[in-house]
């Protein structure tokens, strides 16, 4: 029998062998197992040989990123490619990587059979060959729609009239909006139908365009759903591949997130019934809906907030006062050339402080249209009244546009209370005729101010209006401060490519609460990505204008490619 002793010392040797045998073999080139990484982490996507803008708080670049489950895992250098060798890669070839785009003030709808776009018509007479051709296609007696016309790049240097819809279109109500929304031209046919003629005196809050003779011209500011609210309504169903369509658009300009600047609590289910079906190939949204009484807004049962990453609740919709383009904001001072007139409050002072009182009470957050300063000033002092009788942390409400710099003072009280501003330097490309024509002195100079509210400690995002939607010119704009012309407009107000570029990524995330999430480029944000033709931290400022977006990720998927 053998003993224990002889049966460790037999398994000693053994061991001691075969030990020594390893140590002598050479290791097996043809051995997959050998040659496996050790690392088994993977990733759905790695981008690397790029200029990556991560757009921290830092400032910060990298060359590599990767992408797992829609959101970014890691930010390095091309390290990254040995650290997730089994993933997919794309060589971004030294392109510039950044988040995405986020609109935090837009306007987005489908379009309706009558509609005309005129976004891009550059003469009077295009608009008439337009609508001449509309007026054939739907027949005599239906309505024409469009939007998009300004004087500012029309030839003839001057604004679409009742005459020229008369003749193009005799036989058809027309109502043609201009870029902007704040006011519109009407043919005869469609200012019969809603009963306006030239002893109708001016709607509260809008005005009745006349000529020198007293005659109608066809222009209506602000209240132009006088004569729109007659057009029929096109049913959802009609409207929804256009909107969808309009949505996806936005890809290709690196948007990949908007603010429905306004919209109906019973147009909301709309937007659901878009993204339950379309929602992971279209930019995020977040719609600002009107408030319509405590009652209509508890049976809605949503608030700011409600709903999920692709589409949500989004501040109560609040316009205090009108736009630029008529002109009729609320300003404080005669516009330039008038004795007294200075715009108008869309509602009273007294209904404007209850809305925003009842609203906040109830607990949504607020971004109100505020344009001249006597609207700004009024808003401000309501808001903040409204802090201070009920207070809410993070409240964050905000207001759209801030076009006329308002007081000092109110500019303090905004920063003490968190009030922030999305603003529009875009405005300042595009209005620039608006401006010169209607504005003097300092408030010229200052038009759609960034770099004052920013040194009063105002929170101040960037955004578009569709003035027009592509960030480029905003950005452009933000920089230089120049409008079309090439003039500069108060240069003290300029920010920094840095500035700008956060002010339309991680600042506009800001005001839907959504900073954690996105505009930024770091581990643990969604995969929302644009890859541009040029660093628009280097090139010539006035090669801003012509950057380009080559490819648009959401969730880390390539939605957009530039052919």
């Amino acid at each position: 029998m053998k003993t224990t002793h002889d049966r460790w010392l037999r398994y000693l040797l053994f061991s001691l062998g075969m030990a020594l045998l390893s140590a002598c073999t050479p290791e097996s080139t043809d051995n997959p197992a050998s040659s496996a990484p050790t690392n088994t982490e993977v990733a759905d996507l790695v981008l690397f040989n790029g200029n990556i803008l991560t757009m921290d708080t830092a400032g910060s670049s990298a060359t590599a990123l990767a992408v797992k489950a829609g959101e970014i895992i890691a930010v390095g250098d091309d390290s990254l490619t040995d650290r997730y060798p089994s993933s997919p890669a794309t060589d971004l070839g030294g392109q510039t990587l950044m988040p995405g785009f986020i609109d935090s003030h837009t306007h987005i709808s489908g379009n309706p059979p009558h509609y005309i776009d005129l976004t891009e018509v550059t003469s009077v007479a295009e608009i008439r060959d337009l609508v001449s051709a509309k007026a054939e296609q739907v027949g005599a007696g239906n309505w024409i729609t469009g939007y998009g016309w300004s004087e500012d790049v029309l030839e003839e240097n001057r604004r679409p009239l009742i005459g020229d819809l008369d003749t193009a279109a005799p036989d058809n109500p027309v109502i043609l909006t201009r870029a902007g929304g704040h006011s519109a031209v009407c043919s005869s046919n469609a200012l019969e139908l809603a009963g306006i003629d030239a002893t109708t005196p001016d709607p509260d809050g809008g005005i009745i365009e006349r000529d020198s003779e007293g005659n109608l011209n066809g222009i209506i500011r602000e209240r132009q759903e006088l004569v729109g609210a007659l057009v029929p309504e096109a049913s959802d169903e009609t409207l929804r591949p256009s909107l969808i369509s309009n949505l996806n658009a936005l890809l290709a300009l690196g948007i990949t997130s908007i603010v429905q600047a306004s919209d109906r609590i019973d147009h909301y289910p709309e937007w659901e019934r878009v993204y339950q079906s379309h929602g992971s190939t279209l930019p995020r949204a977040a719609v600002q809906v009107a408030y319509e009484g405590r009652e209509p807004m508890r049976a809605f049962g949503r608030i700011t907030g409600a709903g999920d990453e692709q589409l949500r609740v989004g501040a109560i919709k609040i316009f205090a006062d009108g736009g630029f383009t008529g002109p009729a904001a609320y300003t404080s001072l005669p516009y330039k050339g008038e004795d007294t007139y200075r715009g108008k409050l869309n509602m009273s002072e007294a209904e404007l402080e209850e809305l925003i009182r009842m609203a906040h009470d109830d607990g949504w957050q607020l971004g109100i249209h505020a344009i001249g300063d006597a609207a700004i000033d009024l808003t401000v002092e309501y808001l903040a009244t409204a802090l201070a009788d009920n207070p809410r942390e993070d409240h964050r409400h905000y207001l759209n546009h801030f076009t006329v710099m308002p007081k000092d003072e109110t500019m303090t009280t905004m920063a003490a209370n968190g009030i922030a501003v999305t603003q529009q330097p875009n405005f300042t490309y595009t209005l620039e005729g608006r401006y010169v024509d209607n504005l003097d002195g300092r408030r010229l100079e200052t038009n759609n101010p960034m770099r004052t509210p920013m040194d009063h400690g105002i929170h101040v995002a960037i955004s578009s209006d569709i003035l027009p939607i592509g960030p480029m010119t905003g950005i452009y704009a933000a920089v230089t401060r120049q409008g079309m012309s090439g003039r500069v407009f108060g240069a003290d107000e300029k920010l920094t490519r840095l500035e700008a570029l956060r002010g339309y990524t991680t600042l506009a995330a800001y005001l839907t609460f959504e900073e954690d999430r996105k505009g930024t480029l770091e581990p643990g944000k969604l995969a929302d990505m644009i890859v541009l033709s040029a660093n628009p931290m280097t090139v010539p400022a006035q090669q801003l204008l012509d950057i380009e977006v080559l490819q648009t990720y959401l969730n880390g998927n390539l939605v957009y490619e530039k052919e």
